[in-house]
């Protein structure tokens, strides 16, 4: 220290030409913010933020509504011989899950409960209970579970369409075993497709948060700052297996309906447009000569579908449902996947230039405009197939009745056979099929060995596919 002020003196007795220089360390000004009416000289005039100054509101109503769920595989089957033999069941997985009804109705993801034969839900890191699988729906991971109590906390669904890029939110959950966590971000972006669904019929139209979101969050809450639920947390992108800034939920709106066709009909009713379509990108754009490349373009118009009866064409760009704008292909997944077959829809279209309205009405999977028996839909899914029934032209030049198959899912037990789509089913087992209706009450009642019989447009053989049912 005494060399350093030596040094100090003799610099300042040397250096007699240099100007004194003044070194301001803190400086005392008022603090003036983004709405000062006098420094953009605004009348007085000003802004107001909706951010909330705290979140204690949101986390208050949220957290007692969040639930633990553990997975558990017991060894020997059921947890009766799992006792008996002394044997304690061992966990699969575990995640998060949002009540919400007041007599126990839990949703949660599909990947944090599938693997387990037992469910372990606690409130709130208090009590815990056993829940049972109301339903599930792969296509959009997630699951309605149920435990058997009254009068408990649970979340509000928001409508998520209205929620807002750089909106406020918070995520509630349980991440690395913790209870009750909750984590602020806002929302980064909404109609995300990640590809992270394997799922015949997917859909993915994430809300993107930057909210923190890392192991045990799945199926935990993404709340306004009201405490209501605007989505269900279920994914994260990382390079190092934690947080790195991008989660990802699944909009609440999509969580309701998913949830009312479990409880309603005990699996989910999808409707179909009955099309294939992709986003617009310049090359389009250019073609058809549009301003933006927003909408959804549609490549193909399946025959007999929904949108063959409404009039839709190829090259046809649709532009909102309902009301509600799609600029892209997970926006439009996300709109129809909200409705029933059978339920009217409004589409906004764009051709030639020109815009144009059309009511659509929805089919299901069987291009029909009706909703499908939980055991049907099963069976479908377990032989891996989709079937419709002929339309009329086809019923003419066939002579007869029949089935066309319209897909067929990879590494099921239809796909085992070679069986391509297109194929026109005729009779099971020497039974004449019809229609899907024959076809799903013959399905359910056979035994042993399965014959399908039929024939392929253009082709004059018979083919013979065949599989075997317990």
């Amino acid at each position: 220290m005494v060399s350093s002020l030596v040094t100090v003196f003799l610099y300042r007795m040397l250096d007699n030409n240099e100007p004194t220089q003044n070194i301001i360390v803190r400086e005392q000004t008022p603090v003036q913010y983004a709405n000062f009416a006098q420094a953009a000289n605004l009348n007085n005039k000003y802004s107001r933020t909706s951010a909330p100054s705290d979140f204690i509101k949101g986390a208050a109503k949220a957290t007692p509504a969040v639930v633990h769920i553990r997975a558990l595989q017991t060894r020997y089957g059921t947890p009766l011989f799992d006792d008996f033999w002394g044997r304690s069941p061992s966990e699969v997985s575990s995640g998060s899950g949002i009540i919400i009804s007041s007599d126990g109705y839990i949703v949660t993801n599909n990947h944090v409960i599938e693997e387990g034969n037992k469910l372990e839900i606690s409130m709130n890191g208090q009590r815990s209970m056993e829940a049972i699988i109301i339903g599930r729906d792969p296509s959009t991971d997630l699951a309605l579970l149920k435990v058997e109590s009254t009068d408990l906390p649970y979340l509000d669904f928001a409508n998520s369409d209205e929620a807002q890029i750089g909106e406020w939110v918070l995520a509630v959950g349980n991440p690395f075993n913790l209870t009750s966590t909750v984590t602020a971000g806002i929302i980064s972006a909404k109609a995300r497709n990640i590809n992270i669904l394997d799922d015949q019929y997917s859909i993915e139209s994430f809300i993107q948060t930057d909210a923190a979101v890392n192991p045990g969050n799945s199926g935990g809450a993404l709340v306004n700052t009201n405490g209501d639920l605007i989505g269900v947390n279920t994914a994260i992108i990382t390079r190092s297996g934690r947080y790195e800034g991008y989660s990802f939920a699944v909009p609440s709106n999509l969580v309701r309906k998913v949830v009312n066709d479990i409880r309603e009909f005990g699996t989910v009713q999808r409707g179909f447009l009955g099309v294939n379509i992709m986003n617009v990108n310049d090359e389009i754009a250019q073609s058809l000569k549009l301003k933006s490349l927003d909408g959804v373009y549609l490549s193909r118009i399946n025959p007999n579908s929904a949108a063959e009866d409404a009039g839709l064409r190829i090259g046809d760009i649709i532009t909102s449902i309902n009301g509600e704008p799609v600029k892209n292909t997970p926006e439009l997944q996300e709109q129809v996947a909200k409705y029933r077959p059978g339920n009217n829809i409004k589409v906004d279209y764009i051709r030639n230039g020109k815009s144009a309205v059309t009511n659509i009405t929805l089919k299901n999977r069987n291009n029909n405009p009706t909703v499908m028996s939980k055991d049907n839909l099963l069976l479908l899914g377990q032989l891996g197939f989709d079937v419709r029934d002929l339309n009329r032209t086809e019923t003419r030049a066939y002579g007869g009745g029949g089935v066309r198959v319209t897909s067929i899912l990879q590494d099921g037990i239809i796909d085992a056979t070679n069986m391509q789509p297109d194929f026109v089913i005729t009779k099971i087992n020497d039974t004449r099929i019809k229609d899907v209706e024959t076809l799903m009450e013959t399905l359910q009642t056979v035994q042993g060995k399965v014959v399908l019989e039929g024939f392929y447009d253009g082709f004059e053989d018979t083919y013979f596919y065949n599989f075997n049912v317990k």
